[in-house]
């Protein structure tokens, strides 16, 4: 199946071809990072500036796009986005395991994607 443009996607997984799709695994992103108390702990006390609350949905929009742009995706390169994304851009370096815990629930969510379970 082609695109308008001569893009041939026939290779990808049916559901990567729907915009909806897609919306909606970007919308989980979003609302899994907003349960995530070390990164709205960091949102609300500012600790990586008054811009705080635009780099959590930089993150978010990182994590989308991380899905798209890796060839093999692995859940430790994940935990590394995250856990970089945290100390540098929000000055929070997260100890209590919930990285890895988000990551894997984040490679759950995509998994789900990537069968129509949307």
């Amino acid at each position: 199946m082609g695109s308008l443009n001569g893009d041939n996607r026939s290779s990808f997984p049916s559901t990567l071809q729907k915009p909806e799709a897609a919306f909606h695994l970007q919308e989980g992103i979003t609302l899994l990072l907003s349960r995530w108390h070390g990164l709205q702990m960091a949102v609300q006390n500012q600790w990586g500036g008054h811009d705080s609350f635009q780099k959590s949905q930089q993150l978010a929009a990182d994590v989308f796009s991380w899905f798209f742009q890796s060839k093999a995706l692995e859940i430790e390169d994940l935990e590394n986005l995250l856990h970089e994304s945290m100390l540098l851009s929000l000055n929070t370096e997260i100890e209590d395991g919930s990285i890895e815990e988000v990551a894997e629930q984040l490679m759950i969510m995509y998994e789900e994607y990537l069968h129509g379970n949307h």
